[in-house]
């Protein structure tokens, strides 16, 4: 019987894990090469490939090592905490509007300095490779 359950415990606790990782809300969201406008001081988009969507969350901190919590989450929004140690942390809400768009409102401290913006954040492509020029 222990047996059985300590085996359950080590399926259980990496699959909670991954869960986490990763908010169902992201389930039809993939990596890839992202365009991201709303950067505070950028007046183009900012492009950046992002290989676990997630990421996109902390995006103040993108170059930063932190840790995230999914405070809630349903089809279309998730809430995440995230700390940074040092760095500061966040607090950001990701809307996926579709599998290719997101809207992430994020505010927080940075570098003991307070934050609070708008992305829109779009995949345009495969990490390496150029996207197809659009002509509107």
């Amino acid at each position: 019987m222990r047996r059985g359950m300590i085996l359950l415990l080590a399926i259980a606790v990496p699959a909670a894990a991954a869960a986490a990782a990763q908010p169902s809300a992201f389930a039809h969201v993939v990596g890839g090469l992202w365009e991201i406008s709303g950067v505070p001081g950028q007046h183009s988009p900012v492009r950046q490939c992002v290989s676990d969507v997630a990421t996109l969350a902390q995006f103040e901190h993108r170059s930063r090592t932190c840790s995230r919590t999914v405070l809630s989450e349903n089809g279309t929004s998730t809430v995440i905490n995230y700390s940074c140690g040092g760095a500061g942390f966040g607090h950001s809400e990701v809307n996926v509007l579709t599998p290719r768009s997101l809207r992430i409102s994020t505010q927080g401290i940075s570098d003991k300095l307070p934050f609070s913006y708008v992305l829109q954040a779009h995949r345009v492509g495969d990490c390496g490779k150029s996207p197809s020029p659009s002509h509107h």
